[in-house]
């Protein structure tokens, strides 16, 4: 007597290894993205409401930028009234002028 294969199984003689596996509904949804799953009035209010946000942090940036200005012109008006800030930002020697 030959060899019989010890499967316990019903076997078509082909081996289980070679045969195409069945996609599982799991590995299906991996292939989903995010947006094939939402609808598009979801996908559409998200979009809008990131807009919104770069909008408002656009503005802020540009808030935050008024406000810098205006704090170096303040300071730099307070250096000009500034005898000795003026003294020593002058070139000349005013030793020379005694």
């Amino acid at each position: 007597m030959g060899k019989r294969k010890t499967g316990g199984g019903f076997s078509n003689g082909r081996s289980e290894a070679k045969s195409a596996p069945k996609a599982s509904p799991q590995e299906k949804e991996k292939g989903l993205t995010l947006k094939d799953a939402l609808g598009a009035d979801v996908l559409a209010k998200l979009k809008a409401q990131a807009d919104a946000l770069k909008a408002q942090e656009a503005q802020e940036r540009e808030r935050q930028r008024v406000l810098e200005e205006e704090r170096r012109k303040q300071e730099q008006k307070r250096l000009d009234n500034d005898f000795e800030y003026l003294l020593g930002k002058s070139g000349m020697d005013w030793k020379k002028f005694k």
